[in-house]
């Protein structure tokens, strides 16, 4: 009985270590999907507004889109990164014409990383790890 017990505790910790790899991949495929959806709500905004939220931070970009009156479209929900600790980076440039969005990736060999924008992108370093979205 003992013998199974630690042939069933081995096998488990085997999965959970090969489990690590593809959590974080689809941590890093939700980053990206959020990005995505936020894209979205500054496009509503800039439709309603002329320019996009001239915020500095993600939190106030959050409170920015998820307000109604004034600027704000109310949105629901802004995403935060699936990683406590975490979180999404957002600069705009000074006339409000165009926006990055960023979000640093956990697999520093993710495919997506060579479509993203580099350099430091409307106050936005978007250097490997960290994946941007510029507009």
């Amino acid at each position: 009985m003992l013998i199974v017990i630690a042939i069933v505790g081995i096998l488990s910790s085997l999965v959970l270590v090969g489990l690590g790899p593809v959590q974080r991949q689809g941590r890093d495929a939700r980053r990206i999907s959020d990005l995505r959806q936020v894209q979205t709500a500054l496009e509503l905004y800039y439709a309603k507004n002329g320019n996009y939220p001239r915020v500095t931070t993600w939190q106030s970009l959050k409170d920015e889109l998820t307000r109604t009156e004034g600027g704000g479209i109310g949105v629901k929900k802004i995403p935060d990164d699936p990683t406590s600790g975490r979180f999404y980076k957002y600069g705009v440039s000074a006339d409000g014409g165009s926006y990055t969005l960023g979000a640093e990736l956990e697999d520093v060999n993710n495919p997506n990383l060579d479509s993203s924008s580099h350099g430091v992108l409307n106050g936005v370093s978007c250097d490997k790890p960290v994946y941007c979205l510029e507009f």
